[in-house]
């Protein structure tokens, strides 16, 4: 199924209702992927609000261009007692927005908040015996074993971040938002110039201290804004965005609709990049708590009417290097992944037989609610697919489209679909997530837990095998865990993975410093 051209050339260079100028090296306007509307890092795995995280709050350690971490917020650490103690130090002079004095115990109570909602978190409390600030510059982990990953963990780029927070708000229950927005990182957060679903606003942190030497990559390295502020313009419309950047009203789209790429790449004055790599890979998440998607028969049976080049196609286009298919559970390219078990996604999709498949799974026309949302566009097109996918298939499909925050809002929802549940959503993460099992979030078996990810499969041969890969001795042992992990999916079938695709963002040609892994602002300056 190819993805329909909504968009030409002469539609995207149409004028358009004036947003203004990007004038001068004052302002830096954006232009997200999505609309803001979850505003605390810790409690959201949406992209967007780690890209709004990582202006605002600063992370102990920082992630380079090889996935390494290094030191960001510390100046060092050193390792005793054979890997079982920690001793983290802070740098001098770093500062919260309202003035105050970053403590080891902010940076302890943000950690134990963080850890509630991560995976990678979670893995490392329950390697330690004791977090503790035994000074105001010291933060200290007993460890119950060595977890040589400590610095990786806390440096993870992908949501939930590991933001810093003051002690005040990390204290706030993990599944609340914090009530105020204050980090100590190169941007501060102008909640008086919010307007909900149309602009947000950050101005500079005078009072920040960017890490010294090095150069800045990815999250890691000095942190330098150069811009005084950054206005975010939400514009869902991707004629209006194209037209906005190419015109000069804006200065950076995050997601570039791959359809415009054509007529972005011929403006000589719009830069097209890709800025990471492991790109996207997106997935079907269905509720493994209520009907039918409860029997891992009907799971199974589904595998079968996936094309993931459908999939892929819906959003980039028939352009082949732009995608892979068919992908498994880990991305492509990198050590963990393989072709295991992947026979299902391969070879010709054979509704009827499919329609068979299901009923003798136990499928009975049960209503199944498959959520989408109508503002995240690459999203939508792959609800677009589902959709169309479930009726060939004979299923009793309500296609539901919102907003994204209304989604986020439903998916949560562990009722039956008759008390406003849902069946399935349609979702996404970054490679780098799935390079490794321990942050894999949609490939977790920790059922309804507290912050086990909407869907809550139940997979305690998963969680063994996750557990095993954290314990393996050697690359050789974890890949032959996560070729286990994959096979082991396919009985189980947390989630569905549908492909991977490269997104590319696009910004002004006067922009310089523009960083890769994701949209960050700092080190990014106009020439």
């Amino acid at each position: 199924m190819l993805r329909r051209n909504f968009l030409s050339a002469t539609a995207a260079a149409l004028a358009l209702p004036s947003v203004g100028r990007a004038q001068g090296t004052g302002t830096l306007r954006f232009i997200p992927q999505i609309d803001l509307s979850v505003l605390d890092p810790h409690i959201t795995t949406a992209y967007i609000t780690r890209t709004h995280g990582y202006a605002v709050f600063d992370t102990l350690y920082g992630q380079d261009g090889n996935y390494a971490a290094s030191p960001q917020m510390v100046e060092g650490h050193s390792v005793e007692d054979d890997g079982k103690l920690w001793r983290l130090r802070l740098r001098d002079g770093l500062r919260w927005h309202d003035g105050e004095r970053v403590l080891a115990r902010d940076c302890v109570a943000s950690l134990r908040r963080w850890a509630r909602r991560d995976p990678f978190g979670e893995a490392l409390m329950q390697a330690t015996d004791e977090l503790s600030a035994p000074d105001d510059t010291t933060i200290q982990f007993r460890l119950k074993r060595p977890f040589p990953l400590l610095p990786d963990a806390l440096a993870k780029s992908p949501p939930p971040m590991c933001a810093m927070m003051p002690e005040r708000l990390a204290n706030t229950d993990p599944f609340k938002p914090i009530p105020e927005i204050i980090g100590s990182g190169p941007y501060r957060y102008k909640a008086d110039e919010r307007m909900a679903g149309a602009r947000n606003v950050y101005t500079r942190f005078e009072g920040y201290r960017p890490r010294e030497g090095g150069a800045p990559v990815w999250t890691s390295g000095p942190k330098i804004a150069r811009f005084e502020r950054l206005e975010w313009a939400t514009i869902p419309d991707a004629a209006t965005a194209a037209a906005a950047l190419q015109s000069g009203e804006q200065d950076w789209w995050e997601y570039a609709a791959h359809d415009l790429l054509p007529v972005l790449r011929r403006n000589a004055r719009v830069r097209v990049a890709v800025q990471d790599p492991t790109g996207a890979i997106e997935l079907l998440r269905p509720n493994h708590l209520q009907p039918p998607f409860n029997n891992p028969a009907i799971r199974r049976a589904l595998l079968g009417a996936i094309s993931q080049a459908d999939f892929m196609q819906a959003i980039v286009g028939n352009d082949p290097s732009m995608y892979r298919v068919p992908v498994g559970n880990f991305c492509p390219g990198t050590p963990m992944a393989s072709d295991v078990a992947l026979e299902p996604f391969t070879g010709e999709r054979k509704y009827a037989r499919v329609k068979e498949q299901l009923k003798a799974a136990g499928y009975n026309g049960e209503r199944v609610v498959l959520l989408a949302p109508s503002d995240y566009v690459f999203v939508k097109a792959m609800g677009d697919v589902a959709a169309d996918m479930f009726r060939r298939v004979g299923m009793n499909v309500d296609y539901v489209v919102t907003d994204f925050g209304t989604m986020l809002q439903r998916r949560a929802k562990k009722e039956p679909v008759e008390q406003g549940g849902w069946s399935m959503f349609v979702s996404g993460f970054g490679g780098i997530e799935q390079m490794n099992p321990v942050g894999h979030i949609p490939l977790r078996g920790n059922g309804d837990q507290p912050g086990a990810w909407p869907g809550w499969c139940v997979s305690p041969e998963l969680e063994r095998l996750r557990a095993a890969w954290l314990a393996a001795p050697n690359l050789a042992a974890q890949k032959a865990i996560c070729v286990d992990m994959q096979r082991q999916a396919m009985t189980d079938v947390p989630y569905i993975p549908v492909g991977q695709y490269i997104q590319p963002t696009a910004y002004r040609a006067d922009l310089a410093g523009v960083l890769g892994g994701f949209a960050s602002f700092w080190n990014v300056s106009r020439s």
